[in-house]
C-alpha cells in the first residue's frame, strides 16, 4: 500500500468498511489493545443531541486558560480535516496524521474499520503521545457504541436529547437519552443539562449531576452567574459563542470541571478569559460587513428552533433569506417547520453525494409544508448564497443553514 499525503489517507480510509456507520465497540477494542494507548490524564466526553462542539470548545478555551495542556477531538470537520484533532490549541499537522494513522492500520491487521472509528483510534494515539493535561472528547453518534465511547471517561456530559439519527438509536426520547447515557460511568460525574431528560438518563448508574437540581445558572443581562456544588460563581461575562443556549452550555462546562477540580483546578480569571476567548465557528456565526450573513450547522428541528430564536433576538431585518441544504437522512420538514416564520426568501440549494438532497427535492418538500414565501433552486451553496446577496439589502439578513456540508461550502 502506498499511502503518502493526509488526502490519500483519508481516501484510504473511507474505503476500508462496507458501511459508512457501524456502531459497535468490538473492533475498536480490540485495535486499541493493540496499539497499547495510554491516556493517564482526565478525560471528558460530551455526548448530547444538539450544544456538544460548543460545550466542548468552552471547556477546551477554559481548561487552556487555566494552563493546561489539552486534547480536543470533535466531528465533523468544516473545511480542514485537521480541525477534528487539537492539541494545545493547535490543529494536528497533516504529516501527524499521517503517522498515527499508519500507526492504526499497522495494528488492525484484518479488522475493517470505519472512516469515523480510524479516524478516532488516530486521535487516541496521538492524544497518547502529547502528554496532555485533559483530553475532550466529543461523541460522534448516540453514546454507548460510538468508537469515542472506548475510553472511560472521567466525566461524562450530556447536553440535551432530541430525536436525531433515528435508524441507529432510535425513534423515542426514552430509546436515545439510554444510548447516550451509555457515555456515562459507574460512581463517575455525568453532567445532565437537558432540562427534562427521559427517565432512561435518570436511572443510569452514575453520579447524575442535573441541571436545575444541581447546578445551574442565572441570567442577569450583560452577566450571568453559575451555582454547583462547589458554590457560585458571579458576574460572569457572556460566552463568546453566540445563541440563547450558550449558557446552557457553559453551565455544563462549569458543571463538568467543577467535578474535576481536585484533578483540574481553575481560578475565576481562568473560566472568565476562557468564556471570553473561545470560538466555534458554523454555530451562529455572524460574517463581518452587509448584508449580515449567519452560518449555522443547525440539521434538527431541535437546533433549528434555537436557530430561529437567536435570529429573532438578533434585531429586525426587512428580509431574511435562507441559504438552506440538507442531507436526505434528516428531517428536513421539521427544521423547514421550525424556521419558517423567521424566513421571507428561501434559496435552496442541492448538495453532493449519495446523502445529499437535491434542491427540487426540498422544494417538493416546503410545498407539503403549505410554505408562502417565495423559493428559488440552485445547483449548489455557492450560487444559492450569490444569489442572496445579490437580492438582499444591506439590512437585509441572509441565514446559510441545514448542514456541515452548507456552512462548508458557504466558506467558498
Amino acid at each position: 500500500m502506498s499511502v503518502q499525503s493526509l488526502s490519500d489517507w483519508l481516501d484510504y480510509i473511507e474505503r476500508q468498511h462496507p458501511l459508512p456507520i457501524a456502531l459497535g465497540l468490538d473492533r475498536v477494542l480490540d485495535v486499541l489493545k493493540e496499539l497499547e494507548v495510554k491516556i493517564a490524564c482526565p478525560v471528558i466526553t460530551v455526548g448530547g443531541t444538539n450544544g456538544k462542539g460548543s460545550t466542548c470548545a468552552m471547556l477546551e478555551s477554559i481548561l487552556q486558560a487555566g494552563g493546561y495542556r489539552t486534547g480536543l477531538y470533535t466531528s465533523p470537520h468544516l473545511q480542514r480535516y485537521n480541525e477534528r484533532v487539537r492539541i494545545a490549541g493547535r490543529e494536528a499537522e497533516d504529516e501527524e496524521l499521517c503517522d498515527a494513522f499508519a500507526a492504526v492500520e499497522s495494528a488492525r491487521g484484518t479488522v475493517p474499520l470505519t472512516y469515523f472509528e480510524f479516524a478516532t483510534l488516530a486521535a487516541f494515539v496521538l492524544f497518547s503521545k502529547a502528554g496532555l493535561d485533559a483530553a475532550v472528547l466529543e461523541v460522534g453518534l448516540g453514546g454507548r457504541l460510538d468508537a469515542v465511547n472506548a475510553l472511560d471517561a472521567d466525566c461524562a456530559v450530556l447536553t440535551s436529547i432530541g430525536i436525531d439519527h433515528v435508524e441507529y438509536l432510535g425513534d423515542t426520547r426514552e430509546a436515545i437519552g439510554c444510548e447516550k447515557a451509555g457515555i456515562f460511568r459507574r460512581s463517575r460525574p455525568a453532567v445532565v443539562a437537558d432540562p427534562d431528560p427521559p427517565q432512561s438518563v435518570l436511572s443510569a448508574d452514575a453520579q447524575l449531576l442535573l441541571i436545575g437540581r444541581d447546578f445551574g445558572y442565572v441570567n442577569q443581562g450583560t452577566q450571568w452567574s453559575w451555582w454547583g456544588p462547589s458554590g457560585k460563581r458571579s458576574g460572569l461575562a457572556h460566552p463568546a459563542l453566540r445563541g440563547a443556549m450558550q449558557l446552557r452550555n457553559a453551565s455544563a462546562a462549569l458543571a463538568a470541571l467543577d467535578s474535576l477540580r481536585e484533578r483540574l483546578p481553575l481560578a475565576m480569571q481562568n473560566v472568565r478569559r476562557g468564556l471570553a476567548e473561545v470560538s466555534l465557528p458554523g454555530r451562529f456565526q455572524v460574517l463581518p460587513g452587509r448584508p449580515q450573513v449567519v452560518l449555522d450547522v443547525a440539521h434538527n428541528p431541535e437546533a433549528a428552533a434555537v436557530l430561529a430564536t437567536n435570529l429573532g433576538e438578533g434585531g429586525y431585518a426587512p428580509q431574511t433569506i435562507a441559504v438552506f441544504g440538507m442531507l436526505r437522512d434528516k428531517d428536513i420538514a421539521g427544521v423547514v417547520r421550525a424556521m419558517a416564520p423567521r424566513i421571507t426568501r428561501w434559496h435552496l440549494a442541492s448538495l453532493p453525494g449519495p446523502r445529499g438532497t437535491d434542491a427540487s427535492e426540498i422544494f417538493e418538500i416546503l410545498s407539503k409544508e403549505n410554505i408562502k414565501a417565495p423559493v428559488s433552486q440552485f445547483p449548489t451553496v455557492a450560487a444559492a448564497l450569490a444569489a442572496a446577496r445579490k437580492e438582499a439589502d444591506e439590512n437585509d439578513k441572509i441565514v446559510v443553514f441545514g448542514s456541515f456540508l452548507t456552512v462548508a461550502d458557504a466558506y467558498g
